[in-house]
């Protein structure tokens, strides 16, 4: 059974840091860029950031550059995403997604991947 499953969330102040894990199972995550996506209350789901099966990342919002890090440990068959100086504005649902083939770049569109985790909550605030 193909399975995702965040962890890592909570709640931080402004100027935090938290560590986001994705683990992976049914499936040799080495083969798969895996995306982190994330939704915010009252808007749409958007791409935070993907890394590719060589480890290349990419940084899909210009908020979070600098702040967060995608990277991948295949060997535990999960993927992190390191968010530093976390501000009110990233409190959102992160989930993480596989991307639909084998050795597939990344993308942005939700439609190019086919299993989601179920998510975890972020909430940044004093």
């Amino acid at each position: 059974q193909l399975q995702l499953v965040e962890s890592g969330g909570g709640f931080v102040q402004p100027g935090g840091s938290l560590r986001l894990s994705c683990a992976a199972s049914g499936f040799t995550l080495r083969y798969y860029a895996i995306g982190w996506f994330r939704q915010a209350p009252g808007k749409e789901r958007e791409g935070v950031s993907c890394i590719s099966t060589n480890g290349g990342a990419e940084d899909y919002l210009d908020s979070v550059k600098g702040r967060f890090t995608i990277s991948r440990d295949n060997a535990k068959n999960t993927v992190y995403l390191r968010m530093n100086s976390l501000a009110p504005e990233d409190t959102a649902v992160y989930y993480c997604a596989r991307i639909q083939f084998r050795y597939n770049r990344c993308a942005t569109r939700e439609n190019a991947y086919d299993t989601w985790g179920q998510g975890t909550q972020v909430t940044v605030s004093s």
